[in-house]
């Protein structure tokens, strides 16, 4: 199996938007109803094409395949696609702020391959080449083990209006990098995003 991370562009968007839905769809629905996924989509999920410009969000293919895709950004959003009135692209400071880890999907064909695990230490080490030496997200439920495989520590969830009535739960996590030691007989915190 020949796996290859690739920095996506502006001409990737529809294929990374189809990927997006045929995850949620996939690997969503033991979590939430077809309505709260389809009302997801465009606004909690979906592309935010900041992080393509920036040049910080991947593609995965596996055997030329698109299989997974994800990113990671220094800027204020925690989550949403373009249409989401929340967003905020404030710059980050790596000395105080955290980067954020944004929108990953996996083809589900490709769940629980590691495919995600590959891409998420792919976006750890760039932010940290970027000077951030701690990660936060605001993760779906079925991305919630494999964050916290990866040593992701979760706040108290938080409801989401999709609007009609609906919401869904995101549960902001965060993780502290390795070569930041807590002092002895301290517990590591994390705050709330």
């Amino acid at each position: 199996m020949a796996i290859s991370i690739d920095t996506a562009t502006l001409d990737d968007c529809d294929a990374i938007a189809a990927l997006i839905a045929e995850s949620a769809h996939g690997l969503g629905q033991n979590d939430y109803t077809p309505a709260e996924i389809d009302a997801a989509l465009g606004s909690a999920w979906g592309l935010d094409t900041q992080l393509v410009r920036d040049g910080t969000y991947f593609l995965v293919h596996v055997d030329g395949g698109l299989a997974a895709c994800g990113g990671w950004s220094y800027r204020s959003t925690l989550f949403g696609a373009d249409g989401e009135g929340s967003r905020n692209a404030e710059l980050l400071d790596p000395a105080k702020d955290s980067a954020r880890i944004r929108a990953f999907f996996v083809r589900p064909e490709f769940a629980r391959q590691g495919i995600g695990t590959l891409l998420l230490e792919h976006c750890e080490n760039e932010a940290k080449k970027a000077g951030f030496n701690s990660y936060t997200l605001g993760s779906t439920l079925p991305g919630l083990r494999l964050y916290t495989v990866r040593g992701y520590i979760a706040s108290d969830a938080v409801e989401y209006d999709l609007g009609d009535g609906m919401s869904m739960q995101v549960i902001p996590m965060t993780k502290v990098g390795l070569d930041e030691t807590p002092p002895p007989g301290s517990a590591r915190t994390t705050r709330a995003v």
